[in-house]
């Protein structure tokens, strides 16, 4: 992947042309990337990331109060990872962290 340098909106594009972008103003990252159909269906919700200490431990404290796997946990970057869990209402939740 490419990273743009520099300040401002950052740009990761893939081999096959997919691209995240973000932008992170003080602590908090808005991140944008294409629609996937299997992962994040069409007319769901934004997926908001709650920054966790241990990724791990909070996904199963979520899927025990009810929750579902949705997507992960993945390995993003070298000591950030993500998952993703749908709540009983059908929205998706993001956590990442460690």
């Amino acid at each position: 992947m490419r990273q743009s340098p520099g300040r401002g909106p950052r740009l990761d594009v893939s081999d096959t042309g997919a691209v995240y972008a973000w932008v992170q103003i003080g602590g908090v990252e808005v991140g944008f990337h294409p629609a996937d159909d299997e992962r994040n269906p069409r007319g769901g919700s934004p997926v908001v990331y709650w920054g966790v200490d241990d990724v791990d431990q909070v996904r199963e404290r979520l899927l025990a109060a009810g929750c579902e796997r949705h997507r992960g946990p993945l390995t993003i970057d070298p000591g950030r990872r993500i998952a993703q869990l749908r709540d009983p209402f059908g929205t998706v939740i993001g956590i990442e962290g460690p």
